[in-house]
C-alpha cells in the first residue's frame, strides 16, 4: 500500500459553494468506522464510488468487502493502528465486491473518533485519485495554454475588468501580469478602439457567441508605431454552464497587415498587366496600339497620358528605329527626330483645352504651345523628353504649382533594345505622386505596347514575304491525275490576319494511282509558311517510296518534331540580351489519302485534320468515318488505315478549317453548310467549287482556305489487263505473249519489242529471285504502265555489272529503255513496275547503240 506524508490539518472554513465549486469535480465521500472495526455509516456518494449500497456496506469489515486479497492482512493492522488513534493518509486499491481484481484506487484520509461511551472509532474521507489527476491535469494544461502561450492571452471578469492576464501580454503593454489586474479595455486603447472592443465584450458575455478576427489599432506604451492586432473573444463558463467571464486572444498582425498591403498593391498592379496583355496589341494598326495602351492606364493608373511615336515608323520607313545610346544626327535614336502625337487620354474633368479643341501642353516642356493628336514634332534637345529618348531611361518630371499635372513619367517605348516612341503617364493635384514601384509598372507597359507596335512594323514585311513563299509552294496550274477530274482552290487570309500554313497536293503514283494530299500547319506567319513547305517536301518524297498512307504519316510525323531547330548561332549573338533562345515546336494535321483507278479504292489516314467529305450519285454529302489520329509533331500514337470503294462519278473533297469554321459560326453548322453546298455534283468540278465559295462565308479572311476536289472516274476495264502465271520457266513466255496480244488490241505495236523484252526481265527476276505466284498487269491511261507481282519481301536493286559477268544486266535495261521503273511493297510481297510513254503518231524511239553498249 502506498503512503504520503502525514500532513497536520488547519482550520476549516464554512462556505456557500455555488454550482460547479471543486467539490463537484471531487466529489469526496465518507464512511464511518465502530469500536468492532465494522463500517457503521456510509454516504451516498460512497454508493456512487464504490457501487455498494448503504444496506451492503453496513455490518462489515472494510478491509475484507472492499481490499484486495494480498493486502488485507496489511489493512488489518492499519485499521487496528487507527482504532488505537493514529490517523493515516494514504492510497488505498478497491475492488467492487464479488470481484478479485482492483477497480480503482482511492485516496483516503482517515480521523480517529470516540463514541458516546468513550469507546475508539473512525471517520473515513474517501476521493477518487482519477477525478484528483484528471484536475491536476486540466489545471496543468490550463496554466500551460495560458501563461505558455506566444500570444496575448486576457481573461475579462463579467464586470469587463481584467481578471488574468499572461505573460506575453505583460510583456508587450508593462509590467507584471499580476499588474493588469482590475484594468479595463481603456488603459490599453484609445477611445475609437476601446469602445469597439468594449461591445464587442459586452455582446460576446450576452449572448455567447465568439468573435474572431476583430481587427484593433493601437500602439504599445512608450512605442510611435501604431500595431495591428487580431482579437478572438470567447464566452467561459463554469462547470454547470454559468458565464463567468470572457478569454480574449491576441495576435500582433501587423507584418501580416502590411504584407497585405503590399499583396494587394501587388494584385492591382497585376490586375492592371492582366488587363494590358488582354487588350494591348489586339490589332496590328500602330495607332490603335497606342489607344488600347491609354485605356489600360488611364484611369487605373494615371489621370492623364499621351503617347508619340516616331514619325519614320508611321510612314512604313523600311530602316529600323535607332537604338537608344547612338548618335545619329537625324535619327530616332538622337532624342530629336520628328515623332507624332498618336493618343491622349484624361480622367480629368477640368482639363485644360485651346480654343480650336487642342489639349493642355505637357508638363515640364519648355514652351506653353499644346500637342494636339496627328500632330508631328520635336523635343528640344536638352528637355527630359528628348534625354528619355536618348537614354532609353525613365525621367520624372514634378508639375509647379500652377500645373495640372502633379507628376509625371515620361517613359521610353523600348522594343528589343529599340527605342520607338515616348509615353507620358500623369497623375494630377490630389492624387498620390508615383512611387517606385509605379515606375516598373510604367515601364512593364510602356514595353508591352512598344513590343505590339514594333511587331506590326515587322509583320507588314514579313505577311508580304511569308505570301510569297506560300504561293510559291503549292501546285501551279490544275493538276492531273489518271482516273480522277481535279479541281482545287486556295484564299489566303486577309491583309489583317497572318499568313497561315495551308497546303494541299496532287502526286502521281506508280501504277496510275494518285496521292491527294492536304494539311494546316498550326501557327501563322513564315515559320508557318516555311514549316509548310518543308513538310509539302517531305510528302512528296515519302510518296515515291510509294508506302502506305499510315506510314506516310508515321514518316511525317518524326520530320514534324524535328523542324523546330534552335535559333542560329549568329542570331542568337544578335539577341544575346533577350535571354537563351528555346526551339519551336510544329504541329501540323493532314489527311494523306491514295486513289488506285483500276479498283476505284480510295485507302485514307488522317493526322487530327478534318474528316474528308464523299458525295455519291444520287446521295446526300456525307463526312467519311476516318480515324482522327493525332496531329503531325505529337508523336507516340499509330495511324490507322481506312479503305473506301467509290463508285464512278462520285464526288470527293479535301478541306481545311477556314472553308467551315470562324468566329460567326461554329465548326457544325460550318460543315452542315459545306455538304449542302455539294448537293449537286454532277455540275462541272470548277463550277462545283465556285458554288462552295460562294455559299460559304469565306470572306472573312480569319484563316488561309484550301480546297482540293476530285470526281471520280476510274481506268475502264479495257485499258486494264490482268494476268497470273505459275511458278515455272514457260510462264516468261507466256507473259510475252499475253503483253504482245494486249499491245495489238490497244493499237499500240510501236512498243511491242520493247514491253516483250522488258516484261522478259522483270518475269525472268521473279522467278529467280521472288516467291509464290507471278501477276501481269498493264495499265493504259495517258501512259503505259506495266507491273509484275510476286510474294517476295526481297526489294530489287539496279547494279553495274562487271565485264565478265554473264548477267546483272536486267534492270539497267530497264532504266535505259523505260521513262521511270522501281519497286513497291505490297501487303502481299512486291510489285516491280515500268513506265512507257504513248507514242504520238509515230513509232517509239529505239535505244541507240551508244546507250546499250553503256551496260558494259
Amino acid at each position: 500500500m502506498s503512503e504520503i506524508p502525514e500532513t497536520s490539518g488547519g482550520g476549516v472554513v464554512w462556505q456557500s459553494s455555488p454550482p460547479g465549486s471543486i467539490y463537484d469535480y471531487i466529489r469526496v465521500a465518507s464512511f464511518s468506522i465502530g469500536p468492532d472495526g465494522l463500517v457503521e455509516q456510509w454516504s451516498r456518494r460512497a454508493v456512487d464510488l464504490f457501487g455498494v449500497s448503504a444496506e451492503e456496506a453496513r455490518g462489515k469489515d472494510p478491509v475484507e468487502v472492499f481490499m484486495p486479497a494480498d493486502l488485507r492482512e496489511r489493512g488489518h493492522r492499519r485499521v487496528k493502528e487507527i482504532l488505537d488513534g493514529k490517523e493515516w493518509t494514504g492510497l488505498v486499491p478497491f475492488r467492487i465486491p464479488g470481484e478479485e481484481r482492483p477497480h480503482g484506487m482511492a485516496e483516503m484520509y482517515v480521523m480517529p473518533t470516540e463514541t458516546e461511551s468513550g469507546e475508539r472509532a473512525a471517520l473515513c474521507i474517501v476521493v477518487d485519485v482519477r477525478a484528483l489527476r484528471r484536475i491536476e491535469t486540466d489545471l496543468a494544461a490550463s496554466q500551460a495554454i495560458f501563461g505558455q502561450s506566444p500570444f496575448g492571452f486576457l481573461l475579462f471578469d463579467t464586470d469587463l475588468t481584467v481578471r488574468r492576464a499572461n505573460r506575453r501580454f505583460a510583456t508587450v503593454f508593462g509590467g507584471d501580469a499580476d499588474d493588469h489586474r482590475g484594468r479595463t479595455v481603456h488603459d490599453y486603447l484609445g477611445r475609437p478602439e476601446a469602445e469597439r472592443m468594449t461591445t464587442a465584450l459586452r455582446k460576446v458575455l450576452e449572448t455567447g457567441e465568439s468573435v474572431t478576427d476583430l481587427r484593433i489599432v493601437g500602439a504599445a506604451p512608450g512605442a510611435r508605431d501604431r500595431r495591428h492586432w487580431s482579437i478572438n473573444l470567447y464566452r467561459v463558463h463554469s462547470g454547470s454552464g454559468r458565464p463567468i467571464g470572457v478569454a480574449g486572444l491576441g495576435i500582433d498582425v501587423t507584418r501580416r497587415h502590411n504584407a497585405a498591403r503590399e499583396a494587394a498593391s501587388a494584385r492591382r498592379n497585376l490586375a492592371l498587366l492582366n488587363q494590358a496583355g488582354a487588350r494591348i496589341g489586339n490589332s496590328l494598326d500602330l495607332e490603335a496600339t497606342a489607344r488600347e495602351l491609354l485605356d489600360v492606364a488611364v484611369p487605373g493608373f494615371c489621370d492623364l497620358a499621351s503617347v508619340d511615336l516616331y514619325q519614320g515608323l508611321l510612314t512604313g520607313d523600311e530602316a529600323p528605329p535607332g537604338r537608344w545610346g547612338s548618335s545619329h544626327d537625324v535619327g530616332y535614336g538622337a532624342g530629336s527626330a520628328e515623332l507624332r502625337r498618336v493618343a491622349f487620354a484624361s480622367a480629368v474633368s477640368d482639363t485644360p483645352r485651346r480654343a480650336d479643341g487642342g489639349h493642355a501642353s505637357d508638363p515640364g516642356r519648355p514652351d506653353t504651345a499644346p500637342i494636339e493628336v496627328g500632330a508631328v514634332h520635336r523635343y528640344p534637345f536638352n528637355s527630359p523628353y528628348a534625354g528619355a529618348l536618348r537614354t532609353g531611361r525613365i525621367r520624372t518630371v514634378s508639375g509647379d504649382d500652377g500645373d495640372l499635372a502633379r507628376s509625371t513619367l515620361i517613359v521610353p517605348m523600348t522594343a528589343h533594345d529599340t527605342v520607338v516612341g515616348l509615353v507620358q503617364f500623369s497623375r494630377a493635384k490630389g492624387s498620390e505622386p508615383f512611387g517606385e514601384r509605379d515606375r516598373a509598372l510604367a515601364a512593364e507597359l510602356a514595353a508591352r505596347a512598344a513590343v505590339c507596335i514594333d511587331n506590326a512594323r515587322l509583320y507588314r514585311r514579313e505577311h508580304e514575304r511569308a505570301l510569297i513563299l506560300q504561293r510559291s509552294l503549292l501546285p501551279p496550274g490544275d493538276p492531273e491525275a489518271a482516273g480522277l477530274d481535279i479541281a482545287c482552290r486556295y484564299l489566303p487570309g486577309a491583309d489583317a490576319t497572318e499568313v497561315g500554313g495551308d497546303w494541299f497536293d496532287v502526286i502521281e503514283l506508280p501504277g496510275h494511282r494518285t496521292a491527294l494530299v492536304i494539311g494546316d500547319v498550326m501557327g501563322r506567319g513564315l515559320r508557318a509558311a516555311v514549316a509548310m513547305g518543308e513538310l509539302r517536301t517531305a510528302v512528296r518524297t515519302l510518296a515515291q517510296l510509294d508506302l502506305e498512307p499510315a506510314e506516310v504519316l508515321s514518316h511525317l510525323d518524326e520530320i514534324a518534331r524535328g523542324l523546330g531547330a534552335p535559333i542560329g548561332t549568329q542570331q542568337s549573338r544578335a539577341h544575346k540580351n533577350r535571354g537563351p533562345e528555346l526551339s519551336e515546336v510544329y504541329l501540323a494535321t493532314c489527311v494523306y489519302a491514295v486513289y488506285d483507278p483500276v479498283t476505284r479504292r480510295c485507302t485514307f489516314a488522317n493526322a487530327g485534320h478534318l474528316p474528308p467529305v464523299l458525295v455519291e450519285p444520287g446521295e446526300a454529302a456525307r463526312l467519311l468515318d476516318v480515324p482522327p489520329g493525332m496531329p503531325l509533331g505529337v508523336g507516340g500514337e499509330p495511324f490507322e488505315e481506312v479503305e473506301v470503294e467509290i463508285p464512278e462519278g462520285a464526288l470527293l473533297a479535301l478541306y481545311t478549317d477556314g472553308l467551315v469554321e470562324s468566329r460567326d459560326h461554329p465548326l457544325d453548322e460550318g460543315l452542315s453548310a459545306f455538304r449542302r453546298a455539294l448537293t449537286d455534283p454532277s455540275r462541272p468540278l470548277e463550277d462545283v467549287c465556285d458554288r462552295v465559295l460562294s455559299s460559304l462565308n469565306t470572306g472573312h479572311g480569319e484563316d488561309d482556305i484550301a480546297l482540293l476536289m476530285a470526281r471520280i472516274q476510274g481506268l475502264p476495264g479495257e485499258a486494264v489487263g490482268d494476268w497470273r502465271l505459275p511458278r515455272e520457266p514457260r510462264s516468261v513466255g507466256r507473259a510475252r505473249e499475253l503483253a504482245r496480244a494486249q499491245l495489238a488490241a490497244w493499237d499500240l505495236e510501236p512498243l511491242v519489242d520493247t514491253v516483250e523484252l522488258l516484261v522478259s526481265e522483270l518475269v525472268t527476276n521473279a522467278l529467280r529471285y521472288g516467291e509464290g505466284e507471278i501477276r501481269l498487269r498493264l495499265l493504259r491511261d495517258r501512259t503505259l504502265v506495266c507491273e509484275v507481282w510476286d510474294a517476295g519481301l526481297v526489294q530489287p536493286r539496279r547494279r553495274r555489272a562487271k565485264d565478265t559477268d554473264e548477267g546483272g544486266r536486267g534492270l539497267q535495261l530497264v532504266g535505259l529503255l523505260s521513262s521511270s521503273w522501281g519497286s513497291r511493297r505490297t501487303p502481299r510481297g512486291k510489285t516491280v513496275w515500268f513506265e512507257l510513254a504513248l507514242p504520238e503518231g509515230g513509232e517509239a524511239a529505239e535505244p541507240t547503240v551508244e546507250q546499250l553498249l553503256s551496260m558494259f
